[in-house]
């Protein structure tokens, strides 16, 4: 009887991964997602990092999972088409030199970024 609950949560989590990689954009760097987010009414975009560097990257470390970029907004500045970004790049399974086991890998960055690729004039 314990085996049912575990399938369900384990077909459950494999469902909800798929989905959430069938809604990830492939990009070859994180632009894109930048202006997508700021162009989003959520304030959102989610994109695979793709390309032969990110092929490079994955192979280098071992890692069990694509480069998975997150982009959220933290601010709307009142220049039109600026905002105050949250850039996640994330990765599972991601071994580094002298780790005992593979783990997931996080970075996180601010930055203030315009749809023209520059920062806004003012930060009000």
């Amino acid at each position: 009887m314990k085996t049912i609950p575990i399938v369900f949560l384990f077909t459950a989590w494999s469902t909800f991964t798929q989905a959430q990689a069938a809604e990830r954009t492939p990009v070859a760097d994180a632009r894109p997602l930048m202006i997508a987010a700021i162009d989003s009414p959520a304030g959102v975009a989610h994109g695979v990092l793709a390309g032969d560097m990110a092929d490079a990257i994955t192979r280098r470390f071992k890692a069990t999972s694509p480069i998975y970029i997150d982009v959220s907004t933290e601010r709307r500045y009142a220049q039109s088409g600026c905002s105050r970004l949250k850039v996640v790049f994330w990765q599972e399974g991601v071994l580094l030199p002298g780790a005992p086991a593979p783990r997931k890998q996080t970075i996180e960055m601010g930055i203030n970024y315009c749809r023209d690729g520059l920062p806004p004039k003012s930060l009000l």
